[in-house]
């Protein structure tokens, strides 16, 4: 058995010589500059007399479209709800008071409470001091000073 191998095809031979030069390219800071190296310019299309192409008329600009009301997350309006109140409340009594109020309903989740309590930790422990909440007792929160 012999130990060096032949090359495949003379394709595999032109596939690795453009690589070397789109490599060799790059490190000359050149970019693109190996591919147009190694590809010919293509000939117009129709022949000899191909007439020139004209180009197109510009579009007119679209009409901005109008922004659509921004959902307001659980953790937002939990803290419109805190703020709002001024007694200490639990997660369970904050997802109570955003749906009556109407800023926030589940999107069907079956316990949204441990979601929002998760997402108030998180938030304390991130941004500390400046939070929008703060921790009163265990499992109760009132308004932080970033509320």
């Amino acid at each position: 058995m012999s130990t060096k191998s032949k090359s495949a095809t003379p394709i595999a031979d032109k596939a690795r010589k453009a690589a070397l030069a789109a490599i060799e390219a790059r490190i000359a800071g050149t970019p693109n500059g190996a591919r147009a190296a190694a590809t010919p310019p293509r000939k117009a299309k129709g022949g000899k007399g191909a007439k020139a192409k004209t180009p197109k008329a510009a579009k007119p600009a679209k009409a901005p479209k109008e922004k659509k009301a921004k959902k307001v997350s659980c953790l937002d309006a939990a803290a419109q709800v805190i703020a709002a109140s001024k007694v200490p409340m639990r997660a369970t009594e904050m997802i109570a008071e955003m749906e009556k109020k109407g800023l926030w309903k589940t999107p069907g989740g079956k316990t949204p409470e441990a979601t929002l309590y998760a997402a108030v930790i998180r938030e304390i422990s991130a941004k500390g001091d400046k939070a929008r909440f703060k921790k009163h007792d265990r499992g109760v929160f009132v308004a932080g000073k970033g509320a």
